[in-house]
């Protein structure tokens, strides 16, 4: 049996642009615990996107705003079958599959500095284009192809 409910810790805004995105795309990045590290390729990233903080922030939150799924599949056993159980998403959650979805897809780019993919990642979520957008799009397209089994989601 599951125990009680875990309080939600609020993630600390960044120094540099007063953002928690900011600071959840950082510590996304960051292997290892290298912070700094991480700091300095998302900082450079979001640099090279606008020659303005201001103009930076609203871009970088725009293609995470683009990325971010309305709804995804959960898997729920139901009579010895399995089914995947489509499920609207809460802002946190789909928060942090839209940050994690573009570090992965700027990590699985290959040949250039982890700097330059990120900000071609964020710069395609930006226009709506990239591998990101194309995750999100198959969430959404197996949320819709499984909504005959919505009535199984009482989570």
């Amino acid at each position: 049996m599951r125990s009680g409910k875990t309080d939600k810790r609020q993630v600390q805004s960044d120094l540099l642009y007063k953002s928690r995105v900011v600071t959840r795309m950082i510590n996304t990045v960051m292997l290892n615990g290298n912070k700094s590290l991480a700091e300095k390729i998302v900082y450079g990233a979001l640099s090279k996107l606008a020659e303005e903080r201001k103009d930076a922030l609203t871009a970088f939150e725009q293609a995470v705003k683009n990325v971010m799924p309305v709804q995804e599949v959960r898997s729920r056993r139901i009579g010895g079958a399995t089914y995947q159980v489509p499920v609207p998403l809460k802002h946190d959650r789909s928060e942090a599959l839209a940050v994690r979805w573009i570090v992965q897809t700027a990590r699985s780019r290959k040949g250039k500095p982890m700097l330059e993919k990120l900000f071609e990642e964020i710069k395609n979520a930006q226009s709506n284009t990239g591998s990101a957008i194309k995750k999100k799009e198959d969430t959404h397209r197996m949320a819709e192809a499984n909504k005959a089994f919505a009535h199984f989601g009482k989570f």
